[in-house]
């Protein structure tokens, strides 16, 4: 999804809560369980880190607690009228994870209503966010560690880049070329 479709997305969210759920997912580029297992012991704010624990292949790994993600969830919390106990995101039931079901619901809703027509999932954040790193120079073995992926193969599949993104890449020979320090009798 680009950019202009997460905006879209994310504006048609409508509580709270789904708006964090949706946001998260997006900013660390997490699964979908890893969402509802998301528990605030896990948020370490001093560091700027999310600990993701567990994940898949049974892998402890640390993403980015970005400030405004950070911003968001402290919100999200003081504007709960049910505050969540043990889980970021937490179901009716105090102290028990919200469930994958839900949080798959919560984006089909936003994607209809943002009309965005194409045949995504909830999975297509984490894909989101790993291209749009890629698209801002991130070095793919970063984006790998991120995403907690054993393999780089697994990775590539995630980044698909816009193939204008790869025409408008300038050569490094044009970068030698503007600087005026090479000479050309042609």
């Amino acid at each position: 999804m680009g950019e202009a479709e997460l905006s879209r997305l994310f504006n048609a969210a409508g509580y709270l809560k789904h708006k964090a759920i949706l946001f998260t997912a997006y900013s660390a580029g997490l699964r979908v369980s890893e969402i509802v297992n998301l528990q605030w012991k896990h948020l370490d704010r001093n560091r700027g880190q999310i600990l993701i624990e567990q994940a898949k292949g049974k892998k402890d790994r640390y993403v980015t607690l970005s400030p405004v993600l950070e911003d968001i969830l402290i919100s999200y919390y003081k504007k709960s009228k049910i505050k969540p106990v043990k889980y970021v995101f937490e179901s009716t039931i105090a102290g028990e994870p919200y469930s994958a079901r839900s949080a798959q619901a919560i984006f089909q809703q936003a994607k209809t209503k943002a009309g965005i027509k194409k045949e995504i999932g909830f999975h297509s954040l984490r894909h989101s966010f790993a291209t749009h790193l890629l698209e801002k120079g991130t070095d793919v073995k970063y984006i790998q560690e991120l995403l907690g992926h054993f393999s780089i193969k697994t990775t590539t599949r995630y980044l698909h880049v816009a193939k204008e993104k790869l025409v408008a890449i300038e050569s490094p020979l044009d970068s030698l070329w503007k600087k005026g320090e090479i000479e050309w009798d042609g």
